[in-house]
């Protein structure tokens, strides 16, 4: 899927939607029984590559790396948080690819596979000449992270994992503590500092923008999930 093409849509099973977002190339495939979306960042002038979620089906995993470097490249393996369903090839992936591994501090303990490198908020990575932002937001897991990536002319692009939707915040297990957390976080952290056009890339589904979920923030609120 070219570019022109992207809609933040992709089929379980199905292709790879590719976004070329001037100096860094963004691929999204939809892997395993529960749609989850697993993301490549390229970095165009180095090749260097990060994947977000090594979630389930390696063989697609490695056949996506494989097609942002032929030689199989992969610089860091990020893991959003610790539920199952994110980290079901993370293993064999980084056994692969021998990519630093790296996850929210408080995760570290819960995902059942070696992580290099725990994320605090504000850490920055590299990738390649490009940077990516941590952000923490407590609440879906204890350590659940957010990354950002601050395009410039691209504008902002944010991968949330499963703590921002369309439509909603992550499930906090119907508890009120927690999900008064997340939606601070999200609240303080990514809508009171991020401009509307910034798009958003969720760990499951379709994409959206800051934008087109400002305005529902108290309805959020006021429903408590």
């Amino acid at each position: 899927m070219a570019d022109h093409e992207y809609t933040g849509h992709v089929e379980p099973g199905g292709p790879a939607a590719v976004r070329e977002l001037g100096s860094l190339t963004l691929r999204k495939l939809s892997v395993g029984p529960m749609d989850n979306n697993s993301y490549l960042l390229t970095c165009r002038a180095t090749g260097a590559q990060m994947l977000i979620d090594a979630a389930a089906d390696p063989e697609a995993l490695r056949a996506l790396i494989q097609d942002g470097s032929p030689e199989g490249r992969l610089d860091v393996l990020l893991t959003t948080h610790s539920h199952h369903d994110h980290v079901g090839a993370l293993a064999e992936i980084a056994e692969a690819t021998g990519a630093v591994t790296v996850a929210g501090a408080e995760d570290v303990e819960a995902i059942p596979a070696r992580i290099d490198r725990p994320l605090a908020h504000g850490d920055v990575l590299e990738i390649g000449e490009e940077t990516v932002e941590i952000i923490h937001l407590r609440g879906h897991t204890p350590g659940s992270v957010a990354v950002l990536w601050r395009g410039g002319e691209a504008g902002n692009h944010l991968f949330t994992g499963d703590s921002l939707f369309p439509g909603g915040v992550g499930n906090t297990q119907q508890d009120p503590q927690r999900f008064t957390q997340l939606l601070d976080d999200v609240q303080q952290r990514l809508f009171e500092v991020l401009d509307d056009a910034t798009w958003v890339y969720p760990g499951h589904g379709d994409d959206t923008t800051l934008g087109a979920e400002r305005a529902s923030l108290p309805q959020w609120r006021e429903r408590g999930w």
